[in-house]
C-alpha cells in the first residue's frame, strides 16, 4: 500500500484512532458533519456530536462501519463537540477516551466502557477528575497505561499552567518553550489518573526545549506514541503550519527529540493521525478534505504504509 487509501467514502470521518483489537483493525475516529456553524480559531465549526467505529480484516480489506457508539446525549456532563478520541483494552474489557465540552464550555476528557471492541460505548457518569483539553491518547507499556493529551488555541491548553486553569489563559510569547502535552499514569481502574498530569518535553538537536515561535516544529495537537527498534516515538501536528512531526525518547515520559516530519500538508486546515503495526507492516492513519472540495471540517479518513530507513528515521509522506 504504497498508495493512500481513502476508508469510508460514504461519510465525513476524522481524527482516526487506529488498534489491532482481536487481529483485525479497529478505527475510531470523529464524526465531521455540516453544521453550520461559521469558522474560527476556536474551531467551534468542529461541531462533532457522535462516535462510529470501523473495523477491517485486513489494509485492503472492506472497511465495516459498526454505527454509532456514543452520542452526546448519552453523557450526563455534556454540553457541546466531541473531539478525538481513542480506545484501549484491558481485561476483556474497552475503554474509550473522549474530550467534550462541560456544560461550562470547558474541555474535559471522559471515559465510557464496552465489552467489544465496537461498542456501543456506556459512560461514566463524570469526567476524569483533573482532566482538561484535547485528543487523549492512551499507549500501553509493560502493562502499564499512559495517557498523553493536549491541544493550543481551541484545545485551550493554554488556559492551564501546572495542571490549573490560570487567567490570562493566554500561550507562551515566541522566545519563549513552547507549552507541552501532557502524559499521565491511568489508575488500574483505567477510569482515573494515578499521578498529576506531567509536561513532555519535546527538544531540538541541542537538546532545548523548542519554542513557541518554532511554528513548523512545536506541539499544537495530535498526540500518538508508537514504539519502534526499541525507541518511544512520539508524533503530533503542529496545527496553524499543517505538519505531522515526531521525536524520540527512551522512556514514556520522554523528553524526546524532535526527528523530523512524518506528513507534508493535507488538503484542509487540520492533520490529525495514529500509527499501528499489522503483520509486519506499519500504518499511518489520517485525514484529509479532498473529497469535501476543502471543507476542512468535512474530512475524510486514510491510510497509507509507513516506512522507516535502516537508522529508524521515519520516510516523509507527501500529504499532496
Amino acid at each position: 500500500m504504497k498508495t493512500s487509501r481513502y476508508l469510508f467514502p460514504n461519510g465525513y470521518m476524522a481524527d482516526p484512532s487506529a488498534h489491532v483489537f482481536e487481529d483485525k483493525i479497529y478505527i475510531y475516529p470523529s464524526h465531521d458533519w455540516e453544521s453550520g456553524v461559521p469558522e474560527n480559531d476556536n474551531g467551534d465549526h468542529f461541531n462533532m456530536r457522535d462516535y462510529h467505529v470501523f473495523s477491517m480484516d485486513d489494509p485492503d480489506a472492506e472497511v465495516v462501519d459498526h454505527g454509532v457508539v456514543l452520542t452526546t446525549e448519552d453523557i450526563p456532563w455534556a454540553g457541546r463537540q466531541l473531539w478525538d478520541s481513542d480506545v484501549a483494552h484491558k481485561d476483556g474489557k474497552y475503554y474509550m477516551y473522549f474530550p467534550l465540552k462541560d456544560q461550562n464550555d470547558i474541555f474535559r476528557i471522559g471515559v465510557a466502557i464496552s465489552d467489544r471492541p465496537e461498542g456501543p460505548f456506556v459512560p461514566e457518569e463524570n469526567p476524569i477528575k483533573g482532566s482538561y483539553s484535547i485528543d487523549p491518547c492512551v499507549f500501553e507499556d509493560n502493562g502499564v497505561y499512559y495517557m498523553y493529551f493536549g491541544g493550543i488555541w481551541g484545545g485551550q491548553l493554554q488556559f492551564y499552567r501546572n495542571n490549573k486553569l490560570v487567567p490570562p489563559c493566554e500561550l507562551p510569547h515566541f522566545h519563549e518553550p513552547a507549552l507541552c502535552p501532557k502524559i499521565v499514569k491511568l489508575q488500574d481502574n483505567m477510569l482515573e489518573f494515578a499521578e498529576a498530569p506531567r509536561d513532555v518535553l519535546l527538544l531540538d538537536e541541542e537538546g532545548n526545549p523548542l519554542k513557541q515561535g518554532d511554528t513548523e516544529r512545536r506541539f499544537f495537537e495530535a498526540s500518538w506514541v508508537h514504539k519502534y527498534g526499541g525507541k518511544y516515538y512520539f508524533s503530533y501536528s503542529t496545527g496553524d503550519t499543517h505538519l505531522l512531526c515526531y521525536a524520540i525518547g527512551d522512556n514514556p515520559y520522554g523528553p524526546f527529540t524532535y526527528q523530523g516530519v512524518i506528513m507534508t500538508p493535507v488538503v484542509g486546515w487540520t492533520t490529525h493521525h495514529s500509527i499501528l503495526e499489522f503483520k509486519n507492516k506499519w500504518y499511518l492513519f489520517y485525514h484529509d478534505a479532498v473529497p469535501s472540495g476543502g471543507k476542512t471540517w468535512l474530512r475524510s479518513m486514510k491510510m497509507v504504509e509507513l516506512e522507516y530507513d535502516e537508522n529508524g528515521a521515519i520516510k516523509t509522506i507527501a500529504g499532496q
